[in-house]
């Protein structure tokens, strides 16, 4: 017997119901259920910040179901006012849930060195026909599987179904704000999704999302969360320590294999063949996840070179990179200067700087105004269309660049740095 009703409760969005007697509710719900979603559930969503914020160890699954129940919100509250199609529906729902599909163990971070690229992969698993996501959409409508994949990549005139998968106000980033606000419990990102929504509405001239005038106080708060988790969550020292930790312990492995002086699970598991460039069939990907890494980091801890070994245990018990704040330091110049000298000092005391130093520079823009980034379009109350710009003077602080200049280094290596830096 087929329940009428699957519930998931939600931290975020308490239930998310699906309603097994509607064909697209059915559709998520099995898509929820293939081999290349459940993954997510082992891939945490923030990488390395429950070093710093112990209660975020949530993952991509959870947050993938909520961005789809954000942009259900979305569409419901467009339907009180406009005709959403059951097509637009499907698309617009069926992308939100599968648009993190293709990310790797800890993200961003694996990413840059193995060379994999997220959106490819993702697109790569929809259109896979080895794949159980794209069977799924193929028994549901032969064309779904190009459809999203084309919708997910942008194409075509840019209409509101765009606006809530990828924009400056979309559901991607309304569910991560308010998950990772709530799971680390910083409490920087809180804002009034509801009203939000409530001020939501679509222009009929152009087809894009807009706001409503009322709810340009809640898109400042939104705004304002989004600076204040970029500032003391994403970009948090330890976090950040960490994750050039990482980065490291990958780059020194991929050279000890180059070497053939590494200790890998086997040569064909996925995350050897990931680091050496290999093409990765969506099998493979699939069993690819954060566990993955951190077995491997549990073997290399007890490897013969001391830089990987000595990394990996760091990562393994919390034993990390100091950081200094050079943020004081604007010239270009300068810093390079000074960062040479660290390197020097750190040679001549015996260290390795490629593996024991490294510079850090994040950066964000809470607020973006240039073509590849269209600006929140604000409806006034005549029903003309305004850019955000136009109508708050918060953009002209959240336009300015949040970056962080910083130092890291082995712990032994710090008081060394911070004289250098001091001079």
């Amino acid at each position: 017997m087929v329940l009428a009703e699957q519930i998931i409760r939600d931290p975020v969005h308490d239930v998310i119901a699906f309603r097994m007697d509607n064909s697209l509710d059915s559709l998520l719900f099995s898509l929820l259920n293939t081999a290349e979603f459940q993954r997510l559930r082992r891939v945490r969503q923030l990488g390395m910040a429950s070093l710093a914020y112990p209660g975020a160890d949530h993952s991509r699954y959870s947050h993938c179901v909520g961005v789809m129940q954000t942009a259900r919100k979305f569409l419901n509250q467009f339907s009180l006012d406009f005709t959403i199609t059951d097509e637009q529906r499907t698309i617009a729902l069926v992308a939100a849930l599968v648009h993190d599909l293709g990310h790797g163990p800890f993200s961003h971070v694996f990413e840059r060195v193995s060379g994999i690229d997220h959106e490819a992969i993702t697109q790569q698993i929809i259109l896979d026909d080895q794949s159980q996501v794209h069977r799924i959409l193929m028994r549901h409508e032969k064309t779904l599987p190009q459809r999203v994949a084309e919708t997910l990549r942008g194409d075509g005139t840019r209409t509101f179904i765009h606006d809530i998968l990828c924009s400056q106000l979309d559901a991607d980033r309304c569910d991560y704000l308010l998950r990772d606000n709530l799971m680390t419990g910083a409490r920087y990102g809180d804002f009034d999704l509801h009203w939000l929504m409530h001020a939501l509405t679509i222009d009929q001239a152009t087809g894009r999302m807009a706001v409503m005038a009322k709810g340009i106080s809640a898109v400042e708060a939104y705004l304002q969360s989004r600076y204040h988790m970029y500032r003391n969550v994403y970009f948090h020292k330890v976090v950040r320590s960490a994750e050039g930790m990482v980065k490291l312990a990958l780059q020194r492995a991929k050279r000890l294999a180059v070497q053939d002086r590494l200790v890998w699970p086997t040569k064909s598991d996925p995350v050897s063949k990931a680091l050496s460039g290999q093409r990765l069939s969506v099998g493979e990907f699939t069993e690819m996840d954060d566990i993955s890494v951190l077995h491997c980091f549990k073997l290399w801890q007890s490897s013969d070179d001391p830089l990987l070994s000595r990394l990996c245990t760091g990562l393994l018990y919390r034993r990390l990179y100091k950081s200094v704040d050079v943020s004081h330091i604007s010239d270009a110049r300068r810093m390079e200067e000074v960062l040479s000298v660290c390197a020097d000092v750190i040679t001549k005391a015996g260290g390795e700087e490629a593996y024991e130093l490294f510079f850090d520079q994040p950066a964000d823009t809470p607020y973006q105004t240039d073509e590849e980034a269209p600006e929140i379009l604000i409806q006034d109350e005549m029903g003309k269309l305004r850019s955000f710009t136009s109508i708050s003077p918060l953009t002209r602080v959240l336009k300015e660049q949040l970056m962080f200049h910083r130092i890291h280094c082995a712990p032994e290596w710090r008081e060394m740095v911070v004289r250098v830096v001091g001079t």
